[in-house]
């Protein structure tokens, strides 16, 4: 069986994130010049202009920012997924990522602790998704 959602399209400079991924580790890039964290990765650091980068496991707990369910399918993937949660996670490093929220979300509530739960959609692909802690 394939899978029919749209799926990310690595490139170099996201080759990293989506290879931590995949070993099960969620990245950030982060400045050796500032030790500043963003997402998503550039080719220098947007507070510092450093083009010294490297990617460093979060350490932190995630929290919840924000979420809401998807009652339309703007994919057709996501046809009989309805409704199905979108989150917006603050990494304790700073940067925020949208992903989407997995398992009982019935106690989500405004800076909710969240773990990573890896999901591995295709062989080269693993999507971070976020559940409560």
């Amino acid at each position: 069986m394939s899978y029919a959602k749209p799926l990310p399209k690595p490139d170099p400079l996201m080759a990293p994130f989506w290879d931590g991924a995949r070993a099960g580790r969620l990245l950030v890039q982060t400045c050796r010049a500032c030790n500043d964290a963003h997402f998503p990765p550039g080719p220098v650091c947007p507070a510092c202009l450093s083009p010294d980068q490297e990617w460093k496991e979060t350490a932190g707990p995630p929290t919840l920012q924000s979420w809401v369910r998807f009652h339309r399918a703007y994919w057709d993937g996501f046809r009989d997924d309805r409704p199905y949660p979108v989150c917006l996670v603050q990494l304790a490093e700073g940067p925020l990522l949208v992903s989407n929220l997995v398992g009982d979300a019935a106690g989500a509530r405004l800076g909710a602790e969240l773990r990573v739960v890896f999901d591995a959609v295709t062989p080269e692909v693993t999507l971070p998704k976020f559940a409560l802690a």
